[in-house]
């Protein structure tokens, strides 16, 4: 198995991306859409999260008529954030993308979403996505390789006491087939080894995917964990408000039913990357989407492509930590967030010389 060529979601055939980033001063926080091809892919769900915010994320479950999407929402801002999926929706009705309904022309847009939390980190609490930038983020929505780091719904976000953000990969099976996933990395937990330094799912790379990602020195794991315990929120002795979410696609063929499982499975990608992963304050939720250009899959190659698509996950939150860059707001009431790379210098390994 290897990447695909941008290794990235978007190697899915018919898969566009876009970001709406507002990080301007007040605001740490943005919207991210992944877009379906024309006609929708089948989608599911799995939500293991005990805070979960969503939309839409019943007439995903198989027993329900409705079996495609045109588009699916990770947004900030928490439950105000979800308002955000009205813009996506607004643009999927201007280009006559939805389920149709009785007359031509007549179609609703279906757009399931889900948010994370990131208000206030930039000092001001009532900044959140709208649905201008839901929009904003659809237009811009493209098959280029997908910008990762500090962009859309990553804006904001923090993993453990690291900043968070968004990353993505890709793997092509050995059966032709390709599986992708985006992922908003925010979680209560965190994504490296405490004793290291170095991202748990680091040794889940393909070829040399990680090859230049180490561990840290002790001098930087005991300074990564002291700046950690002094967040205002371990100092207040209360758990942060986080929500790690993201979309796994395929090209193959899948049910609702596949689909959901495909979710589900999916979320072993956060259990192999974050620790503790979907706790009571997370609202930890995985979509996944199904294009449909390859046909279906037999039940043995189904499982290679769900275990392929749990890895994607997990990889994808090792790219949003190595992109992520560091923040600081404190001047403003907010919060001052490092960088896993700013952490941890030395756990990176100087590129290879060029003769």
């Amino acid at each position: 198995m290897r990447p695909g060529r941008t290794n990235s979601i978007v190697d899915v055939a018919g898969i566009r991306v876009g970001h709406c980033t507002r990080d301007e001063p007040g605001w740490l926080t943005g919207v991210t859409v992944v877009v379906a091809p024309s006609g929708g892919a089948v989608a599911g769900v799995d939500v293991r999260g005990g805070g979960p915010g969503t939309r839409e994320t019943d007439l995903l479950d198989p027993r329900n008529l409705v079996d495609r999407v045109d588009a699916i929402v990770l947004g900030g801002g928490s439950a105000p954030g979800l308002g955000a999926v009205d813009g996506v929706v607004e643009g999927l009705f201007d280009d006559g993308r939805g389920w149709p309904m009785r007359e031509p022309g007549q179609v609703v847009p279906i757009v399931p979403g889900a948010i994370l939390f990131d208000l206030g980190r930039a000092g001001t609490w009532r900044n959140y996505p709208r649905p201008t930038d839901g929009r904003a983020a659809y237009d811009v929505a493209s098959v280029s390789a997908v910008p990762q780091g500090c962009v859309g719904a990553g804006t904001g976000a923090r993993v453990g006491g690291l900043k968070g953000g968004v990353g993505s990969a890709s793997v092509v099976l050995e059966s032709g087939a390709t599986v992708g996933a985006i992922v908003a990395l925010n979680a209560v937990g965190s994504a490296v080894d405490p004793r290291t330094g170095r991202p748990y799912a680091a040794g889940l790379g393909l070829a040399d995917e990680f090859a230049h990602v180490g561990a840290g020195s002790a001098e930087e794991v005991a300074e990564a964990r002291a700046r950690g315990e002094s967040l205002p929120d371990k100092l207040a002795g209360v758990p942060a408000m986080a929500t790690t979410i993201g979309v796994i696609a395929t090209d193959a063929t899948l049910s609702k039913a596949q689909c959901q499982k495909l979710a589900g499975v999916g979320h072993d990608g956060f259990a192999r990357a974050i620790k503790p992963v979907h706790t009571a304050s997370d609202g930890d939720t995985l979509f996944a989407m199904a294009t449909g250009e390859r046909g279906e899959v037999e039940p043995a190659e189904l499982v290679v492509l769900m275990e392929a698509g749990a890895d994607c996950v997990a990889r994808a939150i090792v790219h949003a930590l190595l992109a992520a860059t560091s923040v600081d707001r404190s001047t403003d009431g907010g919060l001052a967030i490092r960088s896993w790379s700013d952490a941890f210098p030395s756990a990176l390994a100087p590129p290879p010389l060029i003769e």
